[in-house]
């Protein structure tokens, strides 16, 4: 199955070293650590390979993304082999990014976007495309009649309205066009009743929102353990220190709430009731695309005895993320290719803040992913549903 993969934000960290990643896997040059698709229980034919992926995307930047990876090879976050080995891998890719368009009406922009998918579906002969939103966070916008009902936010644009903050146009385009989508950012994105209506009517399968990839996953496994255990957590705090384009982003105070939001919501969800505390982002120019996170966590055992729990993650968050974005284009497409439409709550296992219905904690999260691919493995083939297969 031929799939696109079109990025929004194709020259930033996190898009460039999935292309990256992606070419180094086709050619053979290394292993898919990383790549939960490529564990035993996730395998499975029916996803579209390495081979038949096809990238192109859009940004506002007009670095090229070969200097971009040279850029990234330089920090350590990929390994300058293979940025030397696949010039002109990279430099088909550049052919296919597009500048961000502009026009004085949003209906226009929109548009333009969907003409660039179709025409990139098209040109490449694609049996499915996927929009993958790894932009910069977005600040939550202000309510908008036109975001609760699909007539009303079609009614808007029809007069020239800006309705829609940038991911949700993007969303909008891309349901347009028939293509799914994944926010892996905590912008607005598809998280708009009139575009989930939208989703329907195309029928197009969505996924999102923002990546867990660090302290997030993390706590998505030791809050499950406070739980099962009846240990009364008391506050949950964190320090992100981030560097780099996301971290200079989210020095914006109002994408900083966005994404500090996104990133405590995992424990309401899970333990069922909030603790006090809250999760702090601050930008470190020096780190670049390194993060680090600290967090203290303090709780209530038998009597009341009173404990605590520290941890400190460090990690890259551009080869966290790009397997992950692979991962979730592969099952996406998949996902549409099988009949699926609407918010895909099974990949609930890749975010912080999960579209649709699906479970809170990690090891739910798995089990219900394992299945989700075995049943799309089994509406491929027109086979039944196989056993579970044992992770190993």
């Amino acid at each position: 199955m031929r799939t696109g993969i079109w990025l929004v934000g194709a020259r930033g960290s996190v898009a460039v070293t999935s292309v990256v990643g992606a070419l180094a896997l086709r050619a053979g040059l290394v292993e898919p650590t990383g790549c939960v698709t490529e564990l035993p229980a996730l395998r499975s034919p029916a996803l579209p390979g390495y081979a038949d992926l096809v990238f192109g995307g859009h940004d506002i930047a007009p670095t090229p993304i070969v200097k971009k990876a040279e850029a990234l090879a330089t920090a350590g976050v990929l390994p300058a082999r293979l940025v030397t080995a696949l010039p002109d891998e990279l430099a088909s890719v550049e052919d296919e990014i597009r500048p961000v368009p502009a026009a004085a009406r949003q209906a226009d922009v929109i548009a333009a976007l969907v003409a660039d998918l179709t025409s990139f579906r098209d040109r490449h002969r694609l049996d499915r495309v996927v929009v993958v939103n790894v932009s910069a966070t977005e600040p939550a916008p202000a309510p908008h009649p036109g975001h609760t009902d699909l007539a009303a936010l079609e009614q808007e644009l029809a007069t020239g309205a800006t309705v829609l903050p940038p991911s949700s146009a993007y969303a909008y385009a891309a349901f347009t066009a028939g293509c799914s989508f994944v926010d892996f950012t905590p912008s607005t994105g598809a998280r708009l009743p009139a575009l989930a209506e939208l989703a329907q009517r195309e029928r197009v399968p969505y996924t999102g929102h923002d990546g867990k990839t660090g302290e997030t996953l993390v706590k998505s496994v030791l809050a499950p353990m406070f739980a099962l255990r009846n240990l009364k957590v008391r506050t949950w705090s964190g320090v992100n220190l981030l560097g780099g384009g996301d971290g200079a982003n989210l020095a914006e105070p109002a994408a900083n709430a966005a994404k500090a939001a996104s990133k405590q919501r995992v424990l309401g969800e899970t333990l069922g009731y909030v603790p006090e505390g809250n999760t702090r982002i601050e930008y470190v120019d020096d780190i670049g695309d390194f993060k680090t996170a600290w967090d203290l966590i303090t709780f209530s055992g038998f009597l009341g005895t009173a404990m605590r729990m520290e941890f400190t993650w460090h990690g890259c968050d551009s080869a966290l993320a790009a397997p992950l974005v692979l991962d979730l284009a592969r099952l996406t497409a998949t996902a549409h290719r099988t009949g699926r439409s609407g918010p895909l709550g099974e990949l609930a296992f890749f975010f912080k803040d999960p579209l649709g219905a699906g479970p809170h904690s990690l090891p739910e999260q798995w089990a219900t992913l394992c299945a989700f691919v075995r049943q799309l493995d089994a509406d491929a083939s027109g086979a039944a549903v196989p056993p579970p297969v044992e992770q190993g």
